[in-house]
């Protein structure tokens, strides 16, 4: 589906004294970073705040007066963008991802309704991890204006009551939120917890060079691990090298990422087998 995303990162951030939240960083990676990647199928993403490096491109703006609500924030957004869909989203979601996404803009009844709201395990709705129908919002909120005579200072709730929107039952930390020194610090352990740390770790480094590929981490592991037991340990990290250094040349002449990477892993893993064969071989020669 064909949308828009607006970024809201322009809170005071009052519980964390003032702080930029959207530049604290979770798992070496900005908040804001972590949310626009959530979003990276966006056709156009709007960030509403002040400025700061990113790590894709996106159009920045500004309510105004800045500092008035999420309300006008959303209003001065809303302005740039010209999908039928919009994706709404806070600045603050360390666990955010594209399956959630997904699930908000592909969610059943959108045709009909207005949109599609997250709620999460304590049943609160979430306006800030939503996907909406541009018309409805734009004309909901100029009815707020003339209403109000501002949209300053006006909650989103105010906006949300009078649309009708699908919920969207939150997958487990998808609507955690970094409010307060103590959320961020957990959002910081909770990525380095056994069962998260890998993929936290994969995801951040393929930000971090500017890669879009699915890693099957599981063959690069068997991969390290026959390399490291068939050879010798240093094999292992220079092999995995290797592997990626061959899909990219093979990526160069159109082939697909993923098949590259399954096929030079699994030739050299036949090679550290092969390797391991010969050193069994010769250990038994010797003994006997």
């Amino acid at each position: 589906m064909s949308y828009d995303a607006i970024v809201l990162a322009g809170g005071a951030a009052r519980r964390l004294g003032g702080a930029d939240k959207p530049a604290l960083s979770v798992g070496g990676r900005t908040l804001l970073d972590r949310v626009l990647d959530a979003c990276q199928g966006a056709r156009t993403t709007v960030v509403v705040g002040s400025r700061h490096p990113t790590s894709r491109p996106v159009l920045w703006t500004r309510e105004d007066p800045p500092g008035t609500g999420p309300v006008a924030a959303l209003d001065a957004g809303l302005r740039h963008t010209t999908a039928e869909v919009v994706l709404v989203l806070s600045a603050d979601l360390p666990f955010l991802d594209r399956d959630t996404v997904r699930a908000l803009l592909d969610a059943p009844g959108t045709d009909t309704a207005d949109g599609a709201m997250l709620r999460d395990a304590d049943g609160r709705d979430q306006p800030l991890v939503a996907a909406y129908r541009a018309e409805p919002l734009r004309r909901e909120i100029a009815l707020l204006a003339t209403e109000h005579s501002t949209l300053g200072g006006l909650p989103l709730r105010a906006l949300t009551a009078e649309l009708d929107l699908a919920h969207i039952e939150a997958a487990p930390l998808a609507s955690f939120d970094c409010d307060t020194w103590e959320d961020l610090a957990a959002a910081r352990a909770r990525i380095r917890e056994h069962g998260n740390v890998l993929e936290q770790w994969i995801t951040a480094v393929k930000n971090e060079l500017g890669i879009d590929l699915h890693v099957d981490t599981t063959t690069l592991l068997d991969l390290a691990r026959d390399a490291a037991h068939g050879v010798a340990r240093p094999a292992a990290p220079l092999t995995t090298f290797l592997v990626g250094y061959a899909a990219a040349q093979a990526e160069a002449t159109g082939a697909d990422p993923a098949r590259a990477v399954a096929e030079a892993s699994r030739k050299a893993a036949d090679l550290a087998l092969r390797w391991a064969a010969e050193a069994d071989t010769a250990d038994q020669n010797g003994s006997g």
